[in-house]
């Protein structure tokens, strides 16, 4: 388990981009553009100003209080709780010294205009619509001060603060959580995909060795069917670990005749280069993985596989060659495991390869007896993943398909499609 662990680790995804970034970004640009209109409004009514030189002087300390926080409102990590306290202040102050400038109350905006509405946002942005309902009342409490009659205007723009602000502090907080949701889904897949790869490596290696030794032990008879009681067991725990489904705890019944370990296709030399060091020719592979020239010696019988494609290389990424090669490698095993003849032959297999140029479709075909109906989904139930994990497995993961099609007495076709539009995968 510690070594899915760290596998889990290493598919982490990275980190996911905020939603809530666009919004700090508008609110710097709107602190900007609102300390403009506020000194182009006092400046438009100076004259009606009893004592200009009070707004005169909260303008100038609010102007360069703007400019000098501009960094301080680009994040949720800058803007601080200090902060943002310290930025009420200069809005409830503004609010509060608008009745000294004009006591004769001539001019209607207070010194900083709209721009107080900015310092609200900043709370809801910042702790949530919770806190921002007690700023927007704070900033409202001091404009109903200001206005003196409470009249129906000042309580307008109170209630809209309030409302936009609370509306806006709840958006961020659903945003948020859906940000966490997402990350936390994305681990999961990371790791589920992880998984998945290990599982297939398990089933094309480790558990077609358990069978093997189970069966040829059962055979043998004396120590060694022992031994293959022992290796049955293990191999029905493994396959309940690598599929999340909890062993039944009874005696694993007789399997089938094993997949015997294969040569990979993607250690082939020169046969499945292509003239890119980081490619390799897909067709070089399918040969080798029939059994064709410059097979490995140990590769094990195929029975009578014939290869047709292009007469050209076909170069693809050499791990995306290699991941399809290995997906042909396990649908061949799977015809000389269960498409056999009377006599115990493999039926003949044919593999197709066709390069196209919105996509790639390899596909293999036999003359056996077929598939009967349901057999997969039932196989999948049982933990057996050749066809879930080896083949449609690998084919997913390339962003690609996997497809069964089989008459009873006529043979099974396995289709595999590969798009070439699929970035990173493909040229």
């Amino acid at each position: 388990m510690g070594g899915v662990r760290a596998a889990d680790r290493r598919a982490e995804p990275g980190p996911v981009i905020s939603v809530e970034q666009p919004l700090w970004r508008a609110l710097t640009g709107y602190r900007v553009v609102t300390l403009g209109y506020a000194v182009a409004l006092f400046a438009l009514g100076y004259g009606d100003y009893g004592r200009p030189l009070i707004g005169v002087g909260y303008l100038a300390v609010l102007t360069a209080w703007t400019l000098l926080t501009l960094r301080r409102v680009t994040s949720a990590e800058r803007c601080t709780a200090r902060f943002l306290a310290l930025d009420l202040t200069m809005a409830v102050g503004g609010i509060l010294l608008s009745s000294l400038a004009d006591p004769a109350n001539r001019v209607g905006p207070t010194l900083p205009s709209i721009w107080v509405a900015g310092a609200v946002i900043a709370v809801a942005i910042k702790s949530g619509w919770r806190w921002a309902a007690f700023a927007s009342a704070l900033v409202g409490v001091a404009n109903l001060v200001e206005d003196g009659h409470f009249s129906r205007s000042a309580l307008h723009n109170v209630l809209l603060v309030c409302v936009a602000s609370i509306a806006i502090g709840y958006v961020v907080e659903v945003a948020r959580a859906s940000e966490r949701t997402l990350a936390r889904a994305l681990r999961i897949e990371a790791a589920n995909r992880e998984r998945e790869r290990l599982a297939r490596d398990i089933h094309d290696s480790v558990l077609q060795v358990l069978a093997m030794v189970q069966r040829r032990g059962t055979a043998i008879g004396g120590e060694a069917a022992e031994l293959g009681r022992l290796a049955g067991e293990q191999e029905v725990a493994l396959r309940a670990l690598v599929t999340g489904r909890p062993p039944d705890g009874s005696a694993p019944p007789p399997r089938s005749e094993p997949i015997e370990a294969s040569a990979d296709p993607g250690s082939a030399g020169s046969t499945g280069a292509a003239q890119d060091p980081d490619e390799l020719d897909l067709g070089g592979l399918l040969t080798l993985a029939a059994g064709g020239p410059g097979a490995a010696p140990d590769a094990g019988p195929r029975g009578r596989v014939t290869y047709a494609g292009p007469g050209c290389p076909v170069p693809l990424p050499a791990a995306t060659a290699r991941t399809v090669a290995a997906a042909v490698a396990a649908a061949l095993d799977n015809v000389r495991r269960h498409a056999t003849g009377p006599s115990g032959e493999p039926a003949a297999t044919w593999i197709l390869l066709e390069d196209e140029p919105e996509e790639i479709t390899v596909t293999v075909r036999d003359d056996g007896p077929g598939i009967p109906e349901g057999r997969l989904a039932a196989a999948e139930a049982e933990g057996r993943m050749g066809a879930a994990l080896s083949i449609r497995g690998r084919m997913t993961e390339l962003g690609g398909s996997a497809r069964w099609i089989s008459v009873p007495g006529q043979g099974t076709e396995v289709e595999l499609r590969l798009p070439r539009q699929r970035k990173g995968t493909l040229r």
